[in-house]
Formats: structure tokens, sequence, C-alpha cells
């Protein structure tokens, strides 16, 4: 099996719910590449976001992971014990002139846009238009914004090692992205990239979900003159209303009570992966090291 020098993986969940079925998918994914790799396997709890997270569950997550067979090469880091590197970031971004404050609710973006014909869908982004670049106009600061505006180049173009090549603008589709909420939580963009360029981190498997954020990332590690990744943006779980599994549209937690359910819920997301089923006879443990090589044909053939 091929061995990458010096691969790093991680699964980084949000401790804002239990586990659930597409969750499990991603962290098996992301256990399986580094195993494939011959590599190290991480787990952050991106706690950055505490309006949004609840006590205890970093732990529950922990103790989840560790049922289904998927236990960290490393002691687990936590964003909220990080924050001083997310503001030494934020500093040198204000410094070279790529931070700006602005002080505008999302009712005021939403007019700025209706105003010029631009409409916002439920589940779309809002293009910030700009209004703070040049000064907050006696607003109060209300975030912090990335100066997508003043990048040499706005366009991304990257290649996902499932999806294949990919490309946004992210100045036209994006905008000015929040990089922290004024004296509040900071934002999921600038925390991931910090934390995987400290961590070291040379490969990110999470859920396609996220495969849109990945340009904003990129252009915020050119601004930082830190590494880029390489990413594998992995199948969504959808649920009954054929919206993806999540917490927030009350996604069932997966149980992992017994190792018979643990291993019914690994089960169900090597499936998804489109891995083979593992025998019936097989525990936990002989069951993923049984999908790390097809993983390896399926996900990360020889070049």
């Amino acid at each position: 099996m091929r061995s990458v020098p010096g691969y790093i993986g991680r699964f980084a969940p949000s401790p804002t719910g239990p586990l659930h079925a597409g969750s499990l998918v991603a962290a098996l994914a992301s256990w399986l590449d580094a195993r494939a790799a011959g590599g190290c396997w991480l787990v952050r709890i991106e706690d950055a976001d505490t309006e949004r997270c609840l006590p205890g569950m970093g732990e529950h997550i922990l103790q989840q992971l560790a049922a289904c067979g998927l236990v960290p090469d490393e002691a687990p880091v936590w964003q909220t014990a990080r924050v001083g590197r997310y503001q030494a970031a934020l500093e040198r971004l204000i410094g070279a002139g790529l931070a700006y404050p602005c002080g505008c609710t999302r009712r005021e973006i939403d007019a700025v846009l209706a105003a010029q014909g631009i409409g916002h869908d439920r589940h779309g982004e809002r293009v910030y238009p700009g209004t703070c670049r040049h000064g907050l106009n006696g607003k109060a600061p209300r975030a912090w914004r990335f100066a997508t505006w003043r990048m040499l180049a706005s366009t991304v173009d990257w290649t996902d090692r499932r999806l294949g090549a990919q490309q946004q603008d992210v100045l036209r589709e994006v905008g000015d992205f929040v990089l922290r909420r004024a004296d509040g939580p900071w934002a999921y963009q600038l925390a991931v990239v910090v934390d995987d360029a400290e961590q070291g981190v040379t490969d990110v498997v999470r859920g396609a979900d996220l495969t849109d954020n990945t340009p904003r990332q990129i252009l915020l590690q050119r601004a930082l003159g830190l590494p880029t990744p390489r990413y594998l943006h992995t199948p969504l779980v959808l649920g009954a209303n054929g919206e993806k599994l999540s917490k927030q549209n009350g996604a069932a937690a997966i149980d992992t009570g017994t190792a018979t359910a643990a291993r019914l819920a690994l089960d169900a997301a090597a499936q998804a992966l489109g891995l083979p089923a593992a025998p019936l006879r097989d525990g936990v443990r002989q069951a993923l090291e049984g999908w790390v090589a097809p993983w390896a044909a399926l996900y990360n053939p020889a070049p």
C-alpha cells in the first residue's frame, strides 16, 4: 500500500450536537485516508463558536469516535485553547491591509443587494457588497471582514481528489467574508486555516457541503503565507427530505451504546462511501482494517 511521507489528516467536528450518520461518514473517510497513506490522524474539536457549542458535547463526540474504533494518534486539540493564534493571524491581516471592520447588519446587506436586483436564497451566500470597505461612516463595528477585493487574484483554481478540477471567483460569488464577529466568536474560515497550518495538516478529508468553503480558505492561506493542503470532499448523507443530513435539520445521533450498534453505524458510513460490506463476524477493529485497502483503491489510487 502506498505510503505518503509526512501525511497528516484530521477530523474536526463542532460540538453543537452528537455525531450523526453524516458526520460519521466524514470521520471514517478521514481515518481511512490517513491509514491508507501510512500517516497520522488527528481530531480537533472546533468549539471556537462558543455561542453554538453545547457543554460536554466535545467529550461526548470523542466517546462516540472511540466506540467506533476511531482514536486519534495524538491528544485532541480544542479551538478554545487557541484563540491567541487566531488573534495574531487577524492582526497580521489587518497590518497587511487585508482585513477591515464592518458595521453592516444582515438586513442592511440584504437591502443593498435587493436595490441592486440581487436575490438571496435560503442556502446561498450573501455576497457582501463592500459597503464598509472605505470606512464605517459612523457605524459601530460588528465584524472584521477579509478584504477579498485587495487580493491580486480572487479567482481560485484547485483540484479536489474526488470531484476533480474546481474554480470559484471568491470576490464575485462570496465577497469580503467575515473573519470574526466584533468581540465575539471567531469565524470558521480563519480558525480552520490557522489550525490546519499549525498542526501540519497535509490532507483535508471532509463532507462535500464544505467544498464551497475551500476557495476562501485557500485565499486566506495565500494571504498569511501558509501551505495549502490537498482536499477530498466526501459524498453527503441525505435525509428523507433530500437535504443534507445535519444537526440543524434534526439528524439523529448515531447509536454507539454497544459494540454491535457501533459496528452497524460504521457499516452504514462505509456503504455511503462505496466500500464493500465487512464480514458480519468482524468486530469494529477488524472491519476498519478491512476497509483500508478498498478505500485506497477508490480514493487514493497510485499515480
